[in-house]
């Protein structure tokens, strides 16, 4: 059975009038995998999905990416196939899609991560023109979040920058993703701005292979939230490894869930899978995570939040 989900970042949604915006914009990118996947590849069905995602400033991933420390816009992301195939770019700016850069990255070299400088010379080479993802609602949030910090007298560091997220919740809508199934493979792939005010060039777990991206033969996963986190647990190899102990994408998503919270409490990821029997499943600790979701059984997408 073929399946696809995606998401659009775990968090806090503050205001609810952009509730039904995220999730229409989740349900129009996983229609846009859906019509990939029909046609018999999870790999364009990811990359699409993950596109209208980015091109979409609701979301932090591509145009609308939170902005740095320094009002810099430094992204993420990845993408791997279930041979364990991947390409990844860290840290990139000036380019629409990163997920498309990360593509040529597991099509085009020998690497799997390319990051700074290299991925944006990378991206040229491959003929992905310049572009500024910055919108002015993120240059509006990156001023007022910085004066706090400022007027505060905190030595911005990410302990200071946790309270932040915890006190703002609404800054951690972070990173899109999706996982697809073709009846052949299973494809993942995820796409972050990164979480505001971060250290100039901080990495999160969103191109680290095994902790915010991951397929193999069993199932592929993509996490969101605070990606320390998902560094620190090797999260979505972990839930992959959950499904080839037996369990399935469901309850491998809830038991990632549960490992992230026992160990660093609440409000600070989610994970969405799909696994080689075409099932899907998705789970969080925070208020809110908008997912779409397609199968062969139905008709029109599953949308949640």
């Amino acid at each position: 059975m073929v399946a696809i989900i995606v998401h659009g970042g775990a968090g806090t949604i503050k205001n609810e009038d952009r509730i039904p915006k995220v999730l229409e914009g989740v349900r129009e990118a996983v229609l846009a995998g859906w019509k990939e996947l029909k046609r018999g590849s999870a790999l364009d069905a990811v990359e699409e999905a993950i596109k209208v995602l980015e091109d979409n400033p609701l979301f932090n991933a591509g145009t609308g990416s939170v902005l740095t420390l320094d009002g810099k816009v430094e992204m993420d992301a990845a993408i791997m196939r279930s041979n364990l195939e991947a390409g990844a770019v860290a840290s990139i700016w000036g380019v629409k899609n990163p997920i498309s850069v990360a593509r040529k990255v597991m099509e085009k070299t020998d690497h799997v991560l390319l990051a700074g400088e290299g991925a944006v010379k990378f991206a040229r080479l491959m003929g992905f023109e310049e572009y500024n993802p910055i919108t002015e609602e993120r240059i509006e949030q990156w001023k007022k979040l910085r004066q706090k910090l400022l007027e505060e007298g905190n030595i911005p560091h990410w302990r200071k920058i946790s309270e932040l997220i915890r006190e703002y919740p609404e800054v951690l809508r972070s990173t899109v993703g999706a996982v697809a199934f073709d009846g052949q493979e299973i494809i993942a792939g995820t796409s972050t701005g990164g979480v505001f005010l971060k250290m100039f060039g901080r990495v999160g777990d969103t191109p680290i292979i095994g902790a915010g991206t991951y397929a193999n033969e069993f199932a592929g996963a993509s996490c969101t939230g605070l990606g320390e986190v998902a560094i620190k647990l090797s999260l979505a190899k972990t839930a992959t490894d959950f499904v080839r102990f037996g369990l399935n994408a469901q309850k491998a998503s809830e038991a990632a869930i549960e490992l992230a919270t026992k160990y660093f409490g609440k409000d600070n990821m989610g994970i969405i899978m799909v696994d080689r029997e075409g099932n899907i499943g998705f789970a969080k600790n925070t208020k809110h995570m908008s997912v779409a979701y397609m199968k062969d059984d139905m008709e029109s997408p599953g949308v949640e939040i």
